[in-house]
């Protein structure tokens, strides 16, 4: 058990938004969840963004991979992402200890809010 005094981390989520159609995304998702071992405490999901257009809108997906990473119930990024998993691990890295303010638009901070929901 952790000591009183020791911080505990903030929960990452890291989501991508892609389509059953995409061959990039069929390709990058094995990848992707595969990710779960080296951040075993985040939770990734991946989202198809017409299977579940009720969760994504009104955010208008237009490039895949898009990927969304929060902590603490905030969005840190959200942004199309080159399918490279070396890149995201680094990006994951970059802000799975960022407790700042966001300055990521409402839209997207309601979109981590709905996706964050699903995972519980």
């Amino acid at each position: 058990m952790p000591s009183s005094n020791t911080p505990t981390p903030e929960p990452l989520l890291v989501a991508c938004l892609c389509a059953q159609w995409c061959g990039t995304c069929k390709d990058y998702a094995p990848l992707f969840l595969g990710l779960q071992a080296d951040f075993p405490g985040a939770t990734f999901r991946w989202v198809d963004i017409e299977d579940e257009s009720e969760l994504v809108d009104p955010i208008e997906v237009e490039n895949f991979p898009t990927v969304l990473i929060a902590t603490g119930g905030q969005a840190r990024f959200f942004g199309t992402l080159t399918p490279h998993i070396e890149t995201l691990k680094r990006l994951i890295r970059s802000h799975a200890g960022d407790t700042g303010a966001s300055k990521l638009p409402a839209a997207v901070q309601a979109l981590t809010q709905r996706v964050s929901a699903q995972c519980v």
